[in-house]
This record gives C-alpha cells, structure tokens and sequence, in this order.
C-alpha cells in the first residue's frame, strides 16, 4: 500500500424508501462526492421498529431502490435487512458491515431530523465509536448541535439544497391522484403506476 493511500470509506444508508424519492438520491450522490465513499450500502429497511404505519411489501420497495440508485456511482443497493428477521437496527447492519470491512472507515447517512434523536437509536454509543456520522442538514442545524454535544461522535455534514420531497408527500399526491413526476426518479413513477401502488395508503 502506497504511504499516502487512506483506508476505504464504506457508507451505510438505510431507510424505508416507500417510495425512494429524489432527495434521496441527491443525498446519496452528495455522500459520494463530499465524503469520497468508495462504497455506499443502500438499504431497505425491513420491519422498522420506530415505523407506526404498515410498510409497502418488501420485494416493491427493493424493486423501486434499485430503479433509483441504478446511475449514482458506488451504490450497491443491499437487501440484507429485508432477510433479517424481526425488528430491523442499524447496529446489527454496521456491525456486519465492520466483520466485511475491518480496514475500512465507515459511514452512516442520516437525515438532521434523524440526528436530532439520535439518543434513542439502539445501542447509539457502540454506533458512534463504529462509525462517522454524514448528516444531511435541512437548513435549521438542530441535528448537527445535537450530534455535536455528544462525546466520542465524529460528523460530517453535507451540502445540500433545500429538498422539500418527502415518501409521505408522495404518497400524498399518489393517493389524491396528483402528479409526482418532479418528486422520484422517472423508473420509479413507472413502476409505482404499473404495480398500482399507494392508492389507499395513509400519510403517516
């Protein structure tokens, strides 16, 4: 290995993606570019422990991911959560993603939503020291300072413009049978309209 070569950095990005939808998309082409990951893990969650709503089944919701990370570099869209049974942490997948990885740095996505409730994460302290949070702010900074006043966290946080889609805004539109073209990715509308998904789903 060349001196000045620096460890691999393997990112994690877990979500629900019921619907993935551009913003998420922007955040995973963001965390490539200004976090340098070599890898970027995009997963499916599978049963979500803090969801209160039913998911969309699996198989679609892996379906519609992989249509809307197919061209952001460095992604590999991970189902391993999806085959996991019972409720679905992200300590489990890091840990997994440490045995695979042992040299590598790793790095968990998040939302500044997400980091602001960071402490109530499973096992939030072993997530910490495993790895190096990548935040996405959405403009208020709350997150980041909450992340911040916690000790051994290491962050990095990524720029962003403002990103007003949400999953509930799209499914929103789908079951008021609006349009969500500007909202996902153009496959992904594709599939939502040919499979006849979100039509009598609740906003959660």
């Amino acid at each position: 290995m060349a001196l000045n070569a620096r460890p691999a950095r393997v990112g994690m990005f877990g979500g629900a993606f019921d619907p993935p939808h551009r913003a998420h998309v922007m955040l995973a082409r963001a965390a490539v570019d200004q976090l340098g990951l070599d890898r970027l893990h995009v997963l499916p969650t599978g049963s979500a422990w803090h969801k209160s709503r039913d998911l969309t089944p699996a198989e679609h919701r892996l379906a519609m991911t992989r249509l809307a990370f197919a061209d952001v570099p460095a992604v590999l869209v991970d189902d391993r959560e999806l085959r996991r049974t019972g409720a679905t942490y992200s300590i489990d997948t890091l840990r997994e993603l440490r045995a695979e990885h042992p040299q590598a740095q790793l790095v968990l996505l998040m939302g500044e939503d997400q980091a602001a409730g960071f402490t109530g994460w499973r096992d939030w302290q072993e997530i910490a020291r495993l790895a190096l949070l990548g935040v996405a702010g959405r403009g208020t900074g709350e997150g980041v300072a909450a992340l911040r006043a916690l000790p051994g966290v290491r962050l990095e946080t990524l720029q962003l413009p403002q990103m007003p889609e949400s999953a509930t805004e799209v499914r929103r539109r789908l079951t008021q049978g609006q349009d969500i073209t500007e909202l996902v990715e153009p496959a992904v509308a594709r599939y939502i309209e040919s499979h006849h998904l979100y039509k009598n789903t609740d906003d959660d």
